[in-house]
């Protein structure tokens, strides 16, 4: 920790660790955004990605890197981001580390509003993604409302959402079959969470709703820290619980909601983003004597993850399957479902399950 004092007299705390992990992961994900924007039916070299980037390509370059590939690498940035800060404060909040939005029946919600609009009123894709917002979000008033006894208690949380989730699938199970052939396509294709065709349209609501909400959760970092003490200390410590729940458990529930709209239901990255970053270990000159990991609810380092998890795994898919063969949500549904089995077993061998 580092202490640094301005002309003006105010002091700030620097924790060297959690600031390299910071640095580490965002280089991290423009290194894996460059390889992506470069990756497709015309291959492009990271120097020549950046060189259009910065103006010095030449007309092809520029159209297939700023109109094709670059709105589809920041809608799976932002994405990621507004997937791993959310995921962090579910599972802040509920002291569990199963609660994740995707988990807690969130992007099943977000799934219905969708189904809804393809379904029964053949909407476009603004549509959609308006029915997907007002669906994940009357999703987490429901479940707010009905896990609230006296103040929200984690497992209690956790429970309620799971059965949301299950309900929720079964209606998303009916309105496939009341659809037709071609509606029926249309919401598999969006239900399997895909970053194909995604376009400025997409980028510029998401990277708005992200400019608001994601300052507005960094800025809850504190108390949400001292939340995972329990109600009781947070109370002792001047934190407004039930104002602090309420206000990073909604910009949560819209960043959610606003991320499903833009790529749909990507699995897992909720779950596991925030997990890894806890998980991250420095070396023993930078993160102390134990180099352990991360404290806190690490809300920006669950971002950068989150943003890196799903640009490097629409790279693996693409790279192995070729382009827009293989959605990227079935990829991290994959491999975040071994995730979720192995930090089941974990839970389970400590004697917290």
């Amino acid at each position: 920790m580092i202490s640094v004092r301005t002309r003006r007299g105010l002091a700030l705390r620097l924790d060297v660790p959690a600031v390299t992990a910071c640095l580490v992961l965002l280089a991290l994900a423009l290194a894996a955004a460059v390889a992506l924007i470069g990756t497709g039916d015309y291959p492009m070299t990271p120097g020549e990605v950046l060189t259009t980037l910065t103006g010095g390509g030449n007309p092809g370059q520029e159209f297939i890197v700023q109109d094709l590939r670059l709105p589809r690498v920041l809608v799976g940035l932002l994405v990621g981001a507004a997937f791993g800060i959310s995921g962090a404060v579910f599972q802040t909040v509920s002291r569990n580390p199963l609660g994740s939005p995707d988990v807690l029946g969130f992007a099943q919600g977000s799934s219905v509003g969708a189904l809804i609009v393809i379904v029964f009123f053949q909407g476009g894709t603004f549509a959609v993604a308006a029915g997907s917002v007002v669906g994940g979000v009357a999703t987490g008033i429901a479940i707010f409302l009905l896990a609230w006894k006296r103040g929200i208690q984690g497992y209690r949380f956790v429970l309620v959402g799971i059965g949301a989730s299950a309900m929720l699938y079964a209606v998303v199970l009916y309105l496939l079959t009341k659809a037709n052939i071609v509606e029926a396509t249309r919401a598999t294709t969006w239900m399997n969470g895909s970053l194909n065709g995604r376009d400025w349209d997409q980028v510029r609501p998401l990277a708005a709703t992200c400019a608001v909400l994601v300052p507005l959760l960094l800025l809850h970092g504190r108390p949400l820290r001292m939340l995972e003490m329990g109600d009781d200390a947070a109370y002792a410590l001047g934190v407004r619980v039930g104002r602090v729940r309420t206000v990073t458990l909604l910009a949560s529930v819209l960043l959610v909601a606003s991320a499903t709209a833009a790529a749909g239901p990507i699995a897992f990255v909720a779950l596991t983003a925030p997990q890894l970053a806890r998980r991250l270990r420095l070396p023993r000159r930078l993160g102390g004597a134990s180099g352990g990991p991360l404290p806190g609810p690490n809300l920006l380092p669950a971002a950068l993850m989150g943003a890196l998890l799903l640009v490097a795994a629409d790279w693996v898919s693409q790279r192995l399957f070729g382009a827009d063969q293989l959605p990227v949500g079935v990829l991290t549904g994959v491999l975040g479902g071994g995730y979720l089995l192995w930090l089941l077993a974990t839970e389970r061998r400590a004697g917290r399950m």
